[in-house]
């Protein structure tokens, strides 16, 4: 069988084409632009990827050796009902879905139990920290995940495993299309307002989830804040616990990841919380999580109010003077969260906020610029405007040469800030 792939640079669907690709499939695929995502994909065997989507493109594709079934990202179709690729499929009776309906039919014809990761942040981390512990306790697993880690493919299906570790995120309604046999649910506020109109429809998305799910391992605050219902299939886990902060990790918001890993690890496997805690410590990060790309410069995919505020708190916990270079991600997301930038960068050295990285926005919305994001701030002071050119380079390592610790957070893609941080660095 040949399986196309239509947006497969996406953090979510490219682990899954590897995960066909691994599994026998036939995989091609496309996109719009190129990407590190891209060029990883290449370098894992998946070399047959086109940068465009036209009708052209896909019926050369399709006339060089059929498409049996067309898997495309829920970007595609939001950003273009009418796209291309999804036109031709229909014309031409080739099947076609989103990523969901391969996934649940590569579980249901392997038998694995699906552990799902999901919440508005931390899945990426909490998806990688859980693969990282199966490895180390030797245990055989399958996953998917949204980020390149220094310890496996982005995706991979182990013919041997039992469990598939899945970043199950809320995007389109995706992961209302599975049912877990244990939901690790990392954090719930609210986002995505393209696809969830008011805070109450991203709730009750979230609570049909957890009633799909066989089990559900996650937060005191969280079930409080979001009226979930927390019955006998529930592991409820309290942030006040200490025993949080005896794991040897950098940043809060990492050490309440992992200790949700290790009690979902305790459950399966019976392995002692000490072990657990010890095997977890020696886990080495993942791409664009405060990852190290220079000496005192780190970049990271934080992009929402959370995100952001468990950035700067590791931050803060090795540097007393810490610069942000941010980068918002989507001009629709800032309309909604331009009121919580007024304290966000509180304890900032200095602020240099570049344009926001644009994707599936609305048209009808005013372009907010760095000027108007700026203004929101009560510490305006320390922000100034920037761009990705020379003189943002040379501030940046103006910074570094003081002994500053640089933090770059971008939640783009091609083109972005991160993927102009690694070329210039």
């Amino acid at each position: 069988m040949k399986i196309h792939f239509s947006g497969i640079g996406g953090t979510a669907i490219g682990p899954l084409a590897l995960i066909a690709h691994q599994a026998g499939y036939t995989v091609s695929g496309s996109d719009k632009q190129e990407s590190q995502y891209i060029e990883y994909l290449r370098k894992h065997g998946i070399r047959d990827i086109s940068i465009g989507q036209t009708a052209e493109q896909i019926e050369k594709e399709n006339t060089r050796q059929p498409i049996d079934w067309l898997v495309y990202s829920s970007a595609v179709a939001i950003e273009n009902p009418n796209h291309p690729e999804l036109v031709y499929a229909r014309e031409n009776e080739i099947k076609l879905s989103k990523r969901d309906e391969l996934l649940n039919k590569i579980l249901n014809e392997t038998g694995n139990k699906l552990i799902a990761v999901a919440g508005t942040h931390g899945k990426t981390t909490t998806t990688a920290m859980a693969i990282w512990l199966f490895k180390q306790l030797g245990i055989p697993v399958s996953y998917s995940v949204g980020a390149k880690i220094p310890f496996g493919d982005m995706g991979d299906f182990d013919t041997k495993s039992e469990y598939f570790v899945y970043e199950c995120d809320e995007f389109d309604r995706n992961f209302l299309a599975f049912h877990p046999h244990i939901s690790l649910i990392t954090g719930i506020d609210y986002d995505h307002h393209e696809i969830f109109p008011t805070r109450s429809d991203y709730q009750a998305a979230f609570r049909q989830f957890l009633d799909q799910s066989s089990h559900i391992i996650g937060w005191e605050s969280d079930a409080a804040k979001n009226a979930l219902s927390v019955a006998e299939n529930y592991t409820l886990l309290f942030e006040e616990n200490a025993a949080i902060d005896t794991i040897d990790l950098p940043g809060r918001v990492n050490r309440q990841d992992a200790w949700q890993v290790i009690q979902c690890l305790h459950e399966l496997t019976n392995e002692t919380v000490e072990t657990l805690i010890k095997k977890m410590e020696s886990f080495p990060g993942l791409s664009r999580r405060f990852e190290k790309l220079a000496d005192g410069l780190y970049t990271d995919y934080a992009h929402t109010v959370p995100k952001i505020e468990g950035c700067l708190q590791l931050a803060q916990e090795l540097s007393k003077n810490v610069v942000v270079v941010y980068e918002p991600l989507t001009n629709r997301r800032q309309h909604y969260i331009q009121d919580d930038y007024a304290d966000l960068f509180k304890g900032v050295k200095k602020l240099y906020w570049v344009p926001s990285y644009l994707a599936r926005e609305d048209p009808a919305q005013a372009i907010l610029s760095p000027s108007d994001l700026i203004a929101k701030m009560h510490n305006s002071n320390i922000a100034e405007p920037a761009e990705l050119d020379k003189n943002l380079k040379q501030n940046i390592s103006a910074h570094l040469a003081a002994g500053d610790l640089v933090v770059c957070m971008s939640g783009g893609g091609g083109h972005s800030l991160d993927e102009w941080l690694r070329h210039e660095f």
